[in-house]
């Protein structure tokens, strides 16, 4: 088991058995860890999680506390929204067949959906990101030597991506907006932990193997992607 979930939090699962005890950390993205001894059960695993859920909780609001203040943003006519890194302004307009397209330089959204924007666009960058994502991972995962077994692009909270038993790979919906370097790295970082389920020194040398300017990319995800990825 590389991951576990209880309710509403996900934690990667690092076992030792040098561990006594089980410890829970909380990483400066919001990222969940949970350390155990190499024999611990999940249930037990669970029990303390939800023993601490309060304190989870509080450390996950401090990181959103401290995150930079980003404006939510309002759909009418002139607001930009990003997608692959640029800033594409919205257009509210009387009559389309769908509630929202990107053409011409813009994404224009049907007036009367307006309302239910942030929901239509969560739904147009979840439906075009997938294929977007898929092409990343076809041509990214030979570096890496794996086969993913399949794609999802849903809300995953603090994550950018995670990845599943059985090769499955997971993105948030908010990675396409991203700049398309900044993606391809979130996407490699996930084929990686299909082999290195931790992140471990030989993490970071497949990482750095697969992509030699990694470093760089990290960093920018770690400083600049709230603004890039507010909606």
């Amino acid at each position: 088991m590389n991951q576990l979930t209880v309710d509403d939090l996900t934690f990667d699962v690092r076992r030792s058995p040098r561990r006594t005890s089980v410890q829970i950390t909380v990483d400066r993205g919001g990222e969940l860890l949970i350390s155990a001894p190499e024999t611990c059960s999940e249930r037990v695993m669970e029990k303390f999680v939800r023993e601490k859920r309060f304190w989870i909780y509080t450390k996950l609001a401090e990181k959103d506390a401290l995150a930079p203040a980003v404006p939510r943003k309002r759909f009418v006519s002139g607001e930009g929204f990003a997608y692959l890194g640029r800033s594409y302004r919205l257009l509210l307009v009387e009559a389309q067949d769908v509630p929202v397209k990107l053409e011409r330089g813009r994404f224009a959204m049907l007036r009367s959906a307006a309302d239910h924007g942030r929901e239509h666009m969560v739904r147009w960058y979840s439906e075009h990101g997938r294929s977007w994502l898929q092409k990343r991972v076809d041509g990214l995962r030979k570096r890496v030597g794996v086969e993913p077994t399949a794609l999802s692009v849903q809300d995953l909270g603090f994550r950018w991506g995670s990845c599943g038993k059985g090769g499955r790979l997971y993105f948030h919906w908010r990675t396409v907006m991203l700049p398309a370097p900044i993606i391809e790295y979130v996407v490699l970082h996930e084929l990686v932990h299909l082999v290195e389920p931790h992140h471990t020194p030989g993490f970071w040398l497949r990482v750095e193997r697969a992509m030699p300017d990694f470093a760089g990319r990290k960093r920018w995800l770690a400083t600049a992607s709230a603004a890039s990825s507010s909606i």
